[in-house]
């Protein structure tokens, strides 16, 4: 099973409870129909990176879908909660993708940027990469956010 695309998405969600405030960032981030699976890191070889409208066309509700995902919740009033996954990749081989919490995007990116550098030796003008990040400020209810890299198989 090598997935063939993928799309980075990212979502915010806010409620009295939890787990409803997590179900509400998946939906936001348009993947909480999906049975989801997290993965390691590992951007592979020749799998096209395409938007979240279009990778989301390829999915059916209930689908068993494998994620690499960055979760962060707090009821705090006035905490700042952050989710991140950066990607990095070449055209020669796999590349990695990278999940944080409570971390920009653009470091997110250039950890995979600088993981994809010290596996292989590939210059900065070899390498592709992106992020997905999203913050956001508790209002005393809970608020969870969440980064993604969905998997198209």
């Amino acid at each position: 099973m090598i997935p063939k695309k993928c799309f980075l998405t990212a979502g915010v969600g806010k409620h009295e409870d939890k787990l409803f405030s997590f179900e509400l960032a998946l939906r936001d981030a348009g993947i909480e129909g999906f049975n989801l699976i997290p993965v390691s890191s590992i951007f592979p070889p020749n799998c096209d990176l395409v938007s979240k409208e279009e990778g989301l066309r390829y999915l059916n509700s209930g689908e068993i879908v494998f994620v690499v995902m960055a979760e962060d919740s707090t009821n705090e009033p006035g905490k700042t909660v952050s989710a991140s996954v950066g990607l990095a990749y070449w055209k020669g081989g796999h590349g990695y993708l990278t999940e944080y919490s409570g971390k920009s995007g653009e470091y997110a990116e250039q950890m995979a940027r600088n993981m994809l550098k010290s596996k292989f030796g590939v210059s900065d003008e070899e390498i592709h990469s992106t992020n997905v990040s999203i913050s956001t400020v508790s209002n005393g209810l809970w608020t969870t956010v969440v980064a993604a890299a969905v998997f198209i198989l």
